[in-house]
């Protein structure tokens, strides 16, 4: 399955563009964009578009691009199930981005169901995060569903880890960081 995952950034060239130029089942958005930067998938009906929002989003963009919400929701394509958590680490106070508590995300996904990829903005405490930046932590209940559930893969966004200190695995489970736009071929 070759997805096309978009985080934190627009992507370098236009999704059109990329879509030509390669074979794509599946489009996921991972946080921190908005309308403009997503624009274009407006008339991409022939694949599902499925995403979470992220610490900086309105949260009101995917109905008019038609991208399923999938916060603590699961969706299926081509016996693959997918699951998701939008946000970060709540660091600042506001009634409209999307933030949780470290408890409240452990209580969030305590009886979240196995998926084989689970969609994140921000990354599971530990990978690829900055644990003592408040604002780029990542999140324990991320970490504790990972470590129970064992997804296949988990893909997020949010921080900026480099290629020294980029983690790939946590457990059983493959960590796949995006920034802009990622084309992943997932061997399922």
């Amino acid at each position: 399955m070759i997805i096309l995952a978009i985080a934190d950034r627009p992507p370098r060239t236009s999704i059109k563009s990329i879509l030509q130029n390669n074979h794509v089942d599946l489009i996921c958005t991972l946080g921190d964009l908005d309308f403009f930067m997503l624009k274009e998938l407006q008339d991409i009906n022939d694949m599902p578009k499925i995403g979470v929002y992220g610490n900086h989003c309105s949260g009101k963009y995917f109905e008019s691009l038609g991208i399923k919400n999938m916060h603590l929701q699961t969706f299926e394509f081509q016996g693959v199930i997918f699951g998701g958590f939008e946000g970060s680490v709540r660091y600042k106070e506001s009634s409209y981005a999307k933030m949780y508590t470290q408890k409240e995300a452990q209580v969030l996904l305590r009886d979240f169901p196995y998926v084989d990829v689970m969609l994140t903005h921000a990354p599971p405490y530990g990978i690829n995060d900055e644990p003592n930046d408040p604002t780029h932590a990542g999140l324990i209940g991320i970490r504790d569903y990972v470590l129970s559930k064992k997804p296949k893969y988990l893909m997020h966004g949010h921080t900026y880890p480099n290629s020294k200190n980029m983690v790939t695995k946590l457990g059983e489970t493959g960590i796949i960081y995006v920034y802009q736009d990622k084309l992943i071929d997932l061997p399922l």
